[in-house]
Protein backbone atom coordinates (compact mmCIF):
# COMPACT_ATOMS: atom_id res chain seq x y z
CA UNK A 1 0.00 0.00 0.00
CA UNK A 2 1.27 3.45 -0.89
CA UNK A 3 2.27 5.62 2.06
CA UNK A 4 0.45 8.82 2.86
CA UNK A 5 1.93 11.92 1.19
CA UNK A 6 4.48 13.67 3.38
CA UNK A 7 5.18 17.42 3.51
CA UNK A 8 8.24 16.70 1.32
CA UNK A 9 5.97 15.05 -1.26
CA UNK A 10 3.70 18.10 -1.36
CA UNK A 11 6.67 20.43 -1.78
CA UNK A 12 8.02 18.18 -4.55
CA UNK A 13 4.69 18.36 -6.40
CA UNK A 14 4.68 22.15 -6.15
CA UNK A 15 8.27 22.28 -7.43
CA UNK A 16 7.47 20.00 -10.37
CA UNK A 17 4.46 22.11 -11.30
CA UNK A 18 6.61 25.24 -11.27
CA UNK A 19 9.44 23.65 -13.30
CA UNK A 20 7.20 22.11 -15.94
CA UNK A 21 4.89 25.13 -16.03
CA UNK A 22 7.85 27.45 -16.58
CA UNK A 23 9.34 25.28 -19.33
CA UNK A 24 7.18 26.84 -22.04
CA UNK A 25 8.33 30.37 -21.22
CA UNK A 26 11.95 29.19 -21.25
CA UNK A 27 11.41 27.62 -24.68
CA UNK A 28 10.15 31.00 -25.85
CA UNK A 29 13.36 32.65 -24.60
CA UNK A 30 15.53 30.03 -26.29
CA UNK A 31 13.72 30.59 -29.59
CA UNK A 32 14.91 34.21 -29.54
CA UNK A 33 18.42 32.96 -30.34
CA UNK A 34 18.03 29.50 -31.87
CA UNK A 35 15.88 27.66 -34.38
CA UNK A 36 13.19 25.21 -33.21
CA UNK A 37 15.15 22.09 -34.20
CA UNK A 38 18.21 23.32 -32.28
CA UNK A 39 16.10 24.07 -29.20
CA UNK A 40 14.51 20.61 -29.30
CA UNK A 41 17.89 18.96 -29.96
CA UNK A 42 19.77 20.78 -27.20
CA UNK A 43 17.00 20.03 -24.71
CA UNK A 44 17.08 16.33 -25.60
CA UNK A 45 20.85 15.92 -25.87
CA UNK A 46 21.68 17.78 -22.65
CA UNK A 47 18.93 15.89 -20.86
CA UNK A 48 20.29 12.58 -22.17
CA UNK A 49 23.83 13.37 -20.96
CA UNK A 50 22.54 14.42 -17.54
CA UNK A 51 20.30 11.36 -17.17
CA UNK A 52 23.02 8.94 -18.32
CA UNK A 53 25.33 10.50 -15.73
CA UNK A 54 22.62 10.21 -13.09
CA UNK A 55 22.06 6.60 -14.08
CA UNK A 56 25.74 5.83 -13.55
CA UNK A 57 25.83 7.77 -10.28
CA UNK A 58 22.87 5.81 -8.94
CA UNK A 59 24.35 2.58 -10.32
CA UNK A 60 21.31 1.72 -12.38
CA UNK A 61 22.03 -0.89 -15.04
CA UNK A 62 20.52 -1.41 -18.48
CA UNK A 63 18.67 -4.75 -18.57
CA UNK A 64 19.23 -7.25 -21.39
CA UNK A 65 17.78 -5.68 -24.55
CA UNK A 66 15.24 -8.06 -26.01
CA UNK A 67 13.65 -7.24 -29.34
CA UNK A 68 10.42 -6.23 -27.58
CA UNK A 69 12.14 -3.96 -25.07
CA UNK A 70 14.28 -2.33 -27.77
CA UNK A 71 11.17 -1.64 -29.84
CA UNK A 72 9.42 -0.01 -26.91
CA UNK A 73 12.48 2.11 -26.10
CA UNK A 74 12.68 3.43 -29.66
CA UNK A 75 8.96 4.19 -29.83
CA UNK A 76 8.89 5.83 -26.39
CA UNK A 77 12.01 7.84 -27.18
CA UNK A 78 10.50 9.17 -30.40
CA UNK A 79 7.05 9.92 -28.98
CA UNK A 80 8.04 11.24 -25.54
CA UNK A 81 11.07 13.35 -26.51
CA UNK A 82 12.00 13.91 -30.17
CA UNK A 83 8.55 14.48 -31.67
CA UNK A 84 6.83 16.48 -28.89
CA UNK A 85 9.90 18.62 -28.16
CA UNK A 86 10.14 19.47 -31.87
CA UNK A 87 6.41 20.16 -32.20
CA UNK A 88 6.39 22.42 -29.14
CA UNK A 89 9.50 24.32 -30.21
CA UNK A 90 8.12 24.87 -33.70
CA UNK A 91 4.62 25.72 -32.50
CA UNK A 92 5.78 28.22 -29.90
CA UNK A 93 7.19 30.40 -32.62
CA UNK A 94 3.59 31.32 -33.46
CA UNK A 95 1.59 30.93 -30.21
CA UNK A 96 2.04 32.27 -26.66
CA UNK A 97 3.81 30.03 -24.16
CA UNK A 98 0.60 30.03 -22.11
CA UNK A 99 -1.20 28.31 -24.99
CA UNK A 100 1.37 25.52 -25.00
CA UNK A 101 1.01 25.08 -21.24
CA UNK A 102 -2.77 24.84 -21.41
CA UNK A 103 -2.46 22.36 -24.28
CA UNK A 104 -0.48 20.05 -22.01
CA UNK A 105 -3.35 20.06 -19.52
CA UNK A 106 -5.32 18.09 -22.11
CA UNK A 107 -2.76 15.26 -22.02
CA UNK A 108 -4.61 13.10 -19.44
CA UNK A 109 -7.80 13.51 -21.50
CA UNK A 110 -6.02 11.90 -24.46
CA UNK A 111 -4.63 9.17 -22.20
CA UNK A 112 -7.99 7.99 -20.81
CA UNK A 113 -9.61 6.77 -24.05
CA UNK A 114 -6.29 5.48 -25.39
CA UNK A 115 -5.72 3.49 -22.19
CA UNK A 116 -9.18 1.95 -22.53
CA UNK A 117 -8.45 0.91 -26.12
CA UNK A 118 -4.86 -0.28 -25.80
CA UNK A 119 -4.43 -1.06 -22.12
CA UNK A 120 -6.40 -2.79 -19.37
CA UNK A 121 -7.80 0.37 -17.79
CA UNK A 122 -11.61 0.68 -17.88
CA UNK A 123 -13.34 3.70 -19.38
CA UNK A 124 -16.31 4.51 -17.11
CA UNK A 125 -19.16 6.91 -17.79
CA UNK A 126 -17.51 9.44 -15.47
CA UNK A 127 -14.37 9.28 -17.60
CA UNK A 128 -16.41 9.78 -20.77
CA UNK A 129 -18.12 12.89 -19.37
CA UNK A 130 -14.80 14.29 -18.14
CA UNK A 131 -13.14 13.72 -21.50
CA UNK A 132 -16.07 15.38 -23.27
CA UNK A 133 -15.90 18.48 -21.07
CA UNK A 134 -12.12 18.62 -21.42
CA UNK A 135 -12.19 18.40 -25.20
CA UNK A 136 -14.78 21.16 -25.26
CA UNK A 137 -12.16 23.22 -23.43
CA UNK A 138 -9.60 22.28 -26.09
CA UNK A 139 -11.98 23.53 -28.81
CA UNK A 140 -12.44 26.79 -26.93
CA UNK A 141 -8.67 27.06 -26.55
CA UNK A 142 -7.91 26.93 -30.27
CA UNK A 143 -10.68 29.43 -30.90
CA UNK A 144 -12.99 30.02 -33.84
CA UNK A 145 -11.70 30.00 -37.38
CA UNK A 146 -8.56 28.01 -36.70
CA UNK A 147 -9.02 26.00 -39.90
CA UNK A 148 -10.44 28.87 -41.95
CA UNK A 149 -8.53 30.02 -45.06
CA UNK A 150 -5.97 32.65 -44.14
CA UNK A 151 -5.65 31.52 -40.52
CA UNK A 152 -1.88 31.52 -41.05
CA UNK A 153 0.93 29.88 -39.14
CA UNK A 154 -0.70 30.66 -35.80
CA UNK A 155 -3.29 27.98 -36.53
CA UNK A 156 -0.58 25.47 -37.38
CA UNK A 157 1.29 26.42 -34.21
CA UNK A 158 -1.81 25.67 -32.16
CA UNK A 159 -2.28 22.32 -33.84
CA UNK A 160 1.40 21.49 -33.28
CA UNK A 161 1.05 22.07 -29.52
CA UNK A 162 -2.03 19.86 -29.32
CA UNK A 163 -0.29 17.22 -31.44
CA UNK A 164 2.57 17.27 -28.91
CA UNK A 165 0.08 16.50 -26.13
CA UNK A 166 -1.28 13.59 -28.19
CA UNK A 167 2.27 12.32 -28.75
CA UNK A 168 2.92 12.40 -25.00
CA UNK A 169 -0.33 10.51 -24.42
CA UNK A 170 0.60 7.72 -26.84
CA UNK A 171 4.04 7.53 -25.23
CA UNK A 172 2.37 7.23 -21.83
CA UNK A 173 0.39 4.19 -22.98
CA UNK A 174 3.51 2.61 -24.45
CA UNK A 175 5.35 3.26 -21.19
CA UNK A 176 2.65 1.41 -19.26
CA UNK A 177 2.88 -1.54 -21.66
CA UNK A 178 6.68 -1.54 -21.75
CA UNK A 179 8.46 -4.56 -20.22
CA UNK A 180 9.70 -3.89 -16.65
CA UNK A 181 12.60 -1.44 -16.57
CA UNK A 182 13.93 1.03 -14.00
CA UNK A 183 12.38 4.50 -14.40
CA UNK A 184 15.71 6.34 -14.41
CA UNK A 185 17.09 3.96 -17.05
CA UNK A 186 13.96 4.32 -19.18
CA UNK A 187 14.20 8.12 -19.05
CA UNK A 188 17.91 8.11 -19.90
CA UNK A 189 17.52 5.71 -22.83
CA UNK A 190 14.44 7.42 -24.25
CA UNK A 191 16.25 10.76 -24.22
CA UNK A 192 19.23 9.11 -25.89
CA UNK A 193 16.98 7.81 -28.66
CA UNK A 194 15.53 11.29 -29.10
CA UNK A 195 18.99 12.82 -29.28
CA UNK A 196 20.08 10.29 -31.90
CA UNK A 197 17.22 11.49 -34.09
CA UNK A 198 17.41 15.23 -33.42
CA UNK A 199 21.18 15.76 -33.65
CA UNK A 200 21.34 14.78 -37.36
CA UNK A 201 18.12 16.69 -38.02
CA UNK A 202 19.62 19.83 -36.46
CA UNK A 203 22.88 19.53 -38.41
CA UNK A 204 21.00 19.07 -41.69
CA UNK A 205 18.49 21.89 -41.19
CA UNK A 206 20.07 24.50 -38.92
CA UNK A 207 23.75 23.56 -38.70
CA UNK A 208 26.07 23.64 -35.72
CA UNK A 209 24.72 26.16 -33.19
CA UNK A 210 26.83 29.03 -31.94
CA UNK A 211 26.58 31.24 -28.87
CA UNK A 212 23.81 33.77 -29.47
CA UNK A 213 23.68 35.44 -26.06
CA UNK A 214 23.38 34.79 -22.36
CA UNK A 215 19.58 34.52 -22.21
CA UNK A 216 19.01 32.04 -25.07
CA UNK A 217 22.09 30.05 -24.03
CA UNK A 218 21.00 29.83 -20.40
CA UNK A 219 17.53 28.86 -21.58
CA UNK A 220 18.98 25.88 -23.49
CA UNK A 221 20.93 24.72 -20.44
CA UNK A 222 17.83 25.07 -18.25
CA UNK A 223 15.72 23.03 -20.68
CA UNK A 224 18.26 20.24 -20.77
CA UNK A 225 18.77 19.96 -17.01
CA UNK A 226 15.80 21.03 -14.91
CA UNK A 227 12.69 19.79 -16.79
CA UNK A 228 14.45 16.51 -17.62
CA UNK A 229 17.19 15.34 -15.24
CA UNK A 230 16.11 17.03 -12.00
CA UNK A 231 12.37 16.72 -12.65
CA UNK A 232 12.71 13.05 -13.63
CA UNK A 233 14.50 12.28 -10.36
CA UNK A 234 11.86 14.13 -8.32
CA UNK A 235 9.07 12.40 -10.27
CA UNK A 236 10.43 8.91 -9.62
CA UNK A 237 10.95 9.70 -5.93
CA UNK A 238 7.40 11.03 -5.50
CA UNK A 239 5.76 8.11 -7.32
CA UNK A 240 7.66 5.57 -5.25
CA UNK A 241 6.85 7.22 -1.93
CA UNK A 242 3.35 8.69 -2.51
CA UNK A 243 1.99 6.90 -5.59
CA UNK A 244 1.07 7.69 -9.19
CA UNK A 245 -2.36 9.08 -8.28
CA UNK A 246 -0.72 11.72 -6.12
CA UNK A 247 1.51 12.55 -9.10
CA UNK A 248 -1.55 13.53 -11.17
CA UNK A 249 -1.85 16.69 -9.08
CA UNK A 250 0.90 18.14 -11.29
CA UNK A 251 -1.54 18.16 -14.23
CA UNK A 252 -3.63 20.79 -12.48
CA UNK A 253 -0.68 23.08 -11.78
CA UNK A 254 1.24 23.17 -15.07
CA UNK A 255 -1.25 25.27 -17.09
CA UNK A 256 -1.76 27.70 -14.20
CA UNK A 257 1.97 28.25 -13.82
CA UNK A 258 2.45 28.57 -17.59
CA UNK A 259 -0.22 31.27 -17.81
CA UNK A 260 1.12 33.19 -14.81
CA UNK A 261 4.74 33.06 -15.97
CA UNK A 262 3.80 33.89 -19.56
CA UNK A 263 1.79 36.93 -18.49
CA UNK A 264 4.06 38.23 -15.74
CA UNK A 265 7.45 37.18 -17.08
CA UNK A 266 7.00 37.58 -20.83
CA UNK A 267 4.17 40.12 -20.93
CA UNK A 268 1.94 37.82 -22.97
CA UNK A 269 -1.65 38.83 -23.55
CA UNK A 270 -4.10 36.23 -22.25
CA UNK A 271 -7.45 36.30 -24.08
CA UNK A 272 -10.54 35.32 -22.14
CA UNK A 273 -10.88 32.07 -24.06
CA UNK A 274 -7.64 30.88 -22.38
CA UNK A 275 -9.27 31.18 -18.96
CA UNK A 276 -12.51 29.56 -20.13
CA UNK A 277 -10.58 26.74 -21.80
CA UNK A 278 -8.46 26.19 -18.69
CA UNK A 279 -11.58 26.04 -16.49
CA UNK A 280 -13.23 23.48 -18.81
CA UNK A 281 -10.12 21.31 -19.10
CA UNK A 282 -9.50 21.28 -15.35
CA UNK A 283 -13.20 20.54 -14.77
CA UNK A 284 -12.93 17.63 -17.17
CA UNK A 285 -9.87 16.37 -15.30
CA UNK A 286 -11.70 16.74 -12.00
CA UNK A 287 -14.72 14.75 -13.27
CA UNK A 288 -12.65 11.98 -14.82
CA UNK A 289 -10.28 11.68 -11.86
CA UNK A 290 -12.73 12.63 -9.11
CA UNK A 291 -12.70 9.26 -7.36
CA UNK A 292 -8.90 9.14 -7.24
CA UNK A 293 -8.68 12.73 -6.01
CA UNK A 294 -11.23 12.15 -3.23
CA UNK A 295 -9.31 9.08 -2.11
CA UNK A 296 -6.05 10.99 -2.21
CA UNK A 297 -7.40 13.88 -0.13
CA UNK A 298 -9.02 11.46 2.32
CA UNK A 299 -5.72 9.64 2.84
CA UNK A 300 -3.76 12.87 2.94
CA UNK A 301 -5.93 14.53 5.62
CA UNK A 302 -4.48 12.68 8.61
CA UNK A 303 -0.94 13.37 7.45
CA UNK A 304 -1.67 17.08 7.15
CA UNK A 305 -3.29 17.20 10.59
CA UNK A 306 -0.51 15.32 12.37
CA UNK A 307 2.47 16.35 10.29
CA UNK A 308 5.15 18.84 11.06
CA UNK A 309 4.33 22.51 10.65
Amino acid sequence: MTAQPTPANWLSILLLGLIWGGTFAVVRLALDGYGPVTVACARTALGAVAMLGLMQLMRRRVPPLTRALAGYLVAIGLLSTALPFLLLSWGQQYVPSAFAGISMAALPLFVLPLAALFSDEPFHWRSAIGVGVGFLGALVLIGPGVLAPGAGLSAWGQMACLAAALSYAVASILTRRCPPIDGIVLTALSLTVGAMVLVPAMLLTEGVPGWTGAVPGAALVFLGLLPTALAALIRVTVIRSAGSVFMTLVNYQVPVWSMAIGALGLGEALPWRFFIALALILTGLGISQGRNLRGLLAHGAPARQGGAR
